[in-house]
């Protein structure tokens, strides 16, 4: 079993969901974030006074998969999120000792799904 958790343009999430669906990947946390990678800073104006802007909204994705889902979701992802531009975002793929559906009790592949 993997986590997988990914860092995407807002923009872009419902491409990636389209893309996750088309895989059969349903199960599925979003949650708001804000962060840096390569992006350089930028200058905003409030009401005159300016503001160096150097986190960025995002969105995070976290999806647990088991062994035969890895690969599909990573490329599921990329091709939803892919810009070609700096700032598309990162996968990261951790491994996932433990899972347990806490309805049924379930523990492990048969809790993802």
């Amino acid at each position: 079993m993997k986590l997988i958790i990914a860092v995407i343009r807002p923009e872009r999430l419902t491409e990636v969901k389209e893309e996750l669906y088309k895989e059969e990947v349903y199960k599925i946390t979003v949650s708001n974030a804000i962060g840096r990678g390569e992006e350089t800073a930028f200058k905003e104006y409030y009401r005159g006074i300016g503001m160096e802007i150097d986190l960025h909204k995002r969105i995070r994705i976290e999806i647990g998969v088991n062994e035969n889902f890895v690969e599909r979701t990573i490329n599921a992802i990329i091709r939803g999120a892919k810009t070609g531009e700096v700032g598309d975002g990162k996968i990261f793929v951790i491994d996932l000792p433990e899972c347990i559906r806490i309805r049924t009790g379930e523990r492990g592949g048969q809790a993802i799904g």
